[in-house]
């Protein structure tokens, strides 16, 4: 099997998988919907390891060097691995996982990044939904551990062994999960947001002290306000909504979160979320008033 990994879509989790991936010496080929996209991708991969350099830390910039943009799924023929990693749509997730089957052979892994849409469901819309599997990683990719991998109806034993191994190679931990709405981590994490926004709409206590509460009381490495304003408002609300679809009114969203996303707040990707940003994305201090 090629160690070659495709990513498709350079956004902040798709950028984060590459990161990892060429951090551990694959090759790696970062797809979107046009090479420039993909450049941007790149340029902020670029960015945030520079940063890093500048503190002191980080894998390096030579990663770079194995990390090739571009704008046709044409190149990811060779990869022994391919994570979509594009917006929670079940209809473009078939119309992109498609096209990357035509484009690689009967033994290339095709994986989903979804956080909460059903892998027999994506998979059902592929062509061999045998090598199609869910791999869920954690924002941001680079410090979080984790992978759900989670099995579809139809994902085959040498599609989990082979995606386990090329995840585990990218020194990831990796837990196997069966195909039931929100995995583990998506219903707890999501739990726990909604009802800091009702503690917050409530009263009980500000964002600040909310988030800060269950960083030093609970070991959380970031606050639920913090989380979500770095996943983006929108993309936790569409999570919300399918969950309760799903499983009923306690993952109900909070009316607070709806009205931010209605008002465009969407977290660190728009400036403002549950909290204000500078143009260099770094939170600014007080600004938790939601009001």
């Amino acid at each position: 099997m090629s160690s070659t990994v495709g990513v498709l879509g350079a956004g902040i989790m798709g950028r984060g998988i590459a990161q990892v991936f060429a951090a551990a010496g694959h090759t790696v080929v970062l797809g979107d919907v046009s090479l420039r996209a993909a450049e941007e991708g790149l340029a902020t991969i670029r960015a945030g390891l520079e940063r890093a350099a500048r503190r002191g830390g980080g894998p390096g910039l030579d990663l770079l060097e194995r990390i090739s943009p571009v704008g046709d799924v044409a190149a990811f023929a060779g990869a022994g691995l391919v994570v979509e990693a594009v917006p929670e749509d079940l209809e473009l997730k078939h119309r992109m996982l498609n096209a990357v089957a035509e484009a690689t052979g009967p033994d290339t892994v095709l994986a989903s990044n979804t956080s909460a849409l059903p892998i027999t469901a994506i998979a059902a819309g592929v062509p061999g939904p045998h090598r199609v599997i869910g791999l869920h990683f954690f924002n941001p990719v680079h410090r979080m551990d984790l992978v759900e991998m989670v099995c579809g109806l139809q994902t085959a034993p040498a599609t989990e062994t082979a995606a386990r191994e090329l995840c585990e190679s990218a020194g990831k931990v990796v837990v196997r999960v069966s195909d039931r709405p929100g995995f583990v981590t998506s219903r707890v994490n999501v739990l726990i947001g909604n009802e800091a926004f009702h503690m917050l709409s409530e009263g009980v206590a500000g964002a600040e002290e909310i988030d800060t509460a269950l960083k030093h009381g609970l070991n959380h490495p970031m606050g639920p306000f913090e989380l979500i304003d770095l996943v983006g408002l929108d993309t936790r609300l569409s999570v919300l909504r399918g969950l309760h679809e799903a499983l009923g009114d306690r993952f109900r969203p909070d009316p607070l979160l709806v009205s931010l996303v209605q008002a465009g707040r969407l977290g660190r990707k728009t400036g403002h979320g549950v909290y204000r940003y500078d143009e260099a994305g770094k939170r600014i201090p007080g600004s938790g008033d939601v009001r």
